[in-house]
């Protein structure tokens, strides 16, 4: 099943779940999304598919943040983005995958704790790469981030 094997098992599943699909070249496609159905989606890519997950990363973006999930189909050399877009940057939000794949969880702190998106779910989203006394509220990924202050008599 190449490519285009696997893009018709996901719309065949997800019908009109799946906002946009793009392929970006013959090993990789990029699938968009709404949000609330990434549990569904990243479970049937995991489970049902056999595709490993990867990485997910952060993106601030003109329309919202965007969480990109990246999942590898390795049988076939394939990489499967499945993207949503969390509309309110003033309250990114989105479920978090940590139930489906336990190595979410790391990824899901760093995106927290960088561009401030809550997952829902996800118990542990405590502090990974900031010092200890950088401001809260304050994600260093965001467009309108501001280099804060800080005490420069501080190590």
């Amino acid at each position: 099943m190449a490519i285009d094997g696997l893009i018709k098992k996901i719309h065949d599943r997800f019908g009109d779940r799946i906002l946009k699909t793009e392929r970006k070249s013959a090993k990789r496609v990029y699938i968009d999304i709404y949000p609330k159905d990434i549990v569904d989606i990243a479970g049937y890519l995991f489970k049902d598919l056999g595709c490993r997950f990867n990485i997910a990363s952060g993106v601030d973006d003109f329309n919202g943040i965007e969480i990109l999930y990246h999942f590898a189909h390795d049988a076939h050399a394939v990489v499967i983005t499945v993207r949503a877009i969390l509309k309110d940057k003033d309250n990114p939000r989105i479920e978090t995958i940590t139930g489906v794949m336990k190595a979410a969880w790391w990824i899901e702190r760093e995106i927290h704790e960088l561009f401030g998106v809550e997952f829902d779910g996800n118990a542990d989203l405590r502090p990974l790469l900031l010092p200890d006394d950088w401001p809260k509220g304050v994600y260093p990924m965001r467009k309108n981030f501001v280099v804060p202050k800080r005490d420069s008599r501080k190590g």
